[in-house]
C-alpha cells in the first residue's frame, strides 16, 4: 500500500474540509449521501466494523479498511480515528486508486 501517499491526501481532504471522523457522523454522512468514500481501521470494533459495512453496503458508498486507527488519525492531524468518510467525489476517487 503506498501508505505516504494516501496519508497526505487524507490531509489534504481534511485542510479542504472535505472529510468527517467519528463513527456517529460518519453515519450521518452516509445516510444522507453526502460521504462518497469512507475509510475504516483494520483495527476498529467487531460491532462498529459491521455497523459501518452494513451502512456502506445499504448506500452503495465505497469502503477502504487502512493498517490502524493511528494511520488514520495521524493522517488528519488528529487523536487515533477509526472511521473517516471522505465528502468530495474528487478526493474520493483518488484515494480509491491509492488504497487498491
Amino acid at each position: 500500500m503506498k501508505q505516504n501517499q494516501w496519508m497526505s491526501l487524507l490531509g489534504l481532504a481534511n485542510r479542504a474540509r472535505k472529510i468527517i471522523s467519528g463513527e456517529e457522523l460518519a453515519v450521518k454522512e452516509i445516510r444522507n449521501g453526502k460521504a462518497k468514500l469512507v475509510l475504516l481501521a483494520a483495527d476498529a470494533s467487531d460491532n462498529t466494523t459491521k455497523k459501518i459495512s452494513d451502512k456502506c453496503n445499504s448506500y452503495q458508498v465505497p469502503l477502504k479498511k487502512v493498517e490502524n486507527r493511528h494511520l488514520l488519525g495521524q493522517a488528519i492531524g488528529k487523536e487515533a480515528r477509526v472511521v473517516v468518510a471522505v465528502l468530495d467525489d474528487g478526493f474520493a476517487k483518488k484515494l480509491v486508486t491509492l488504497l487498491d
